[in-house]
């Protein structure tokens, strides 16, 4: 009798980081033999690839498992198994205190252990034992990497993630990003260039270089000299058949001299920069520790700028942070007001253990939190709309990724992460980039037409 194809599902929250690791972890699976499931229920093997930067995403976990716990059970009463593993920024902050409090979970580790999964599945499926592996042997994870079989599912319709910064020293202090992924390190550049290489083989047209500070990146070449991210995105630059390039996330203090420049002089790096201010007021940044004033930001935008006139932003912004006044908070719109950023993601400020923030005094009651991120938002949704309807008449090079709601509509992305929505679109436009005229603004998305 031929044996039972053992299946796996994997869940993954937060970060692009995140999604990049999920579709390593399905690297290694596979090659074990596991095939991917849509469906939890008709799974061998769970893995939730979690998020610690909010608190109600952690708990969010906890409730998942508590799922995976009554699926378990039935499986168990027929004689079936489940393994239930854990992995991510959750897993990597509690360890062993995971299993103590869902003893269903038979499987810990961290963002920078998930090369070792093979040897972690084989000790629970043979000893029937529970296994907590977080340490944090970054740079054997890469190395390791490089000969697992490669999965083209990898590639989503033309675009592709490559991990080439892990960790961050810079200790802002709301963040748990240097616990939870350790030091900054920054991947070989030969390492970094065949990885690439082998995407735009199997088809991808568009590179996203990922990194908790990606633009810290200091990786080390065959000549034993320093690159910065400026000179690696030249390099990759003239990868043939490479149509454009993204890197997240940006830590501002870090922007040098070659990455402004590489915006300057490369057109396929594209026009659209996510560069985090947290917060408009100096004070708080202060209190935040993220070493940039206002005023080192905005001469940084405004040199970006001259670079390259077309070039936009997004940013993250955190409401209500400790000791925030409302003279604080306006400092923030006016941040927004002045910039004029066409896309950003924002949040009340979440206290998490661990963190120094957690013990400053004069905390924000939740109430104005929320009055002050409700605020916020709409003034962010504003610069969006406004932006949007700026792109209506132009063209733009649309690279297609997906299905629309309507049969024949097929959805892309334009140099601004704007999402494009096109009817009647070929049927063979996925995973390809057309000149697409904006016709309207729906104020978080466009609709257009193929140019022909």
């Amino acid at each position: 009798m031929q044996e039972k194809q053992k299946k796996y599902h994997i869940k993954t929250w937060g970060c692009q980081m995140n999604v990049y690791d999920s579709q390593r972890i399905s690297e290694i699976l596979q090659s074990l033999g596991y095939v991917l499931s849509e469906d939890a229920t008709e799974s061998d093997l769970v893995i939730l690839n979690t998020c610690h930067v909010r608190e109600k995403a952690t708990e969010k976990v906890y409730s998942d498992i508590g799922r995976l716990n009554i699926l378990k059970q039935r499986r168990q009463k027929v004689g079936q198994s489940l393994i239930i593993g854990v992995s991510g920024c959750v897993a990597q902050a509690e360890g062993e205190e995971i299993i103590r409090r869902a003893p269903c979970v038979d499987l810990v580790f961290g963002p920078q252990t998930w090369h070792r999964l093979s040897s972690m599945i084989k000790k629970i499926e043979e000893e029937n034992a529970k296994v907590c592996d977080t340490d944090f042997p970054v740079e054997e994870k890469f190395d390791s990497i490089q000969n697992t079989a490669f999965d083209k599912s990898r590639i989503n319709n033309g675009s592709a993630f490559i991990a080439v910064q892990e960790g961050c020293d810079k200790f802002c202090t709301y963040c748990v990003v240097p616990y939870t992924r350790g030091a900054e390190y920054s991947r070989p550049t030969w390492q970094v260039l065949e990885e690439i290489n082998r995407l735009v083989k199997e088809g991808a047209k568009e590179i996203t270089l990922l990194g908790q500070n990606v633009n810290a990146y200091h990786g080390m070449s065959h000549d034993n000299s320093e690159w910065s991210l400026g000179k690696l995105i030249e390099k990759i630059s003239s990868i043939e058949g490479l149509q454009r390039i993204r890197y997240l996330t940006s830590y501002p203090a870090e922007v040098d001299d070659t990455l402004i420049s590489a915006h300057k002089n490369l057109p396929k790096l594209m026009p659209f920069l996510h560069l985090p201010i947290q917060a408009g007021s100096n004070r708080i940044l202060r209190s935040m520790n993220r070493n940039h004033t206002k005023e080192q930001y905005l001469d940084l935008i405004a040199k970006l700028k001259e670079a390259r006139s077309d070039l936009a932003f997004s940013s993250d912004f955190i409401v209500g942070f400790p000791g925030e006044t409302i003279e604080d908070f306006e400092e923030t719109l006016d941040i927004v007001n002045r910039v004029g950023f066409i896309q950003s993601f924002s949040f009340a400020y979440s206290p998490r253990l661990g963190t120094p923030s957690i013990d400053y005094e004069n905390q924000v009651p939740l109430e104005e939190k929320e009055r002050r991120l409700y605020i916020l938002q709409d003034l962010l949704k504003q610069k969006q709309r406004e932006f949007n309807e700026k792109t209506v008449g132009q063209i733009m090079d649309v690279l297609f990724e997906r299905q629309g709601k309507f049969a024949g509509q097929l959805v892309g992305k334009s140099p601004y992460m704007q999402a494009v929505a096109v009817d009647n679109a070929p049927t063979d436009a996925l995973g390809k980039i057309y000149k697409v005229k904006i016709t309207k603004n729906y104020n978080t998305s466009l609709i257009g037409e193929i140019v022909e």
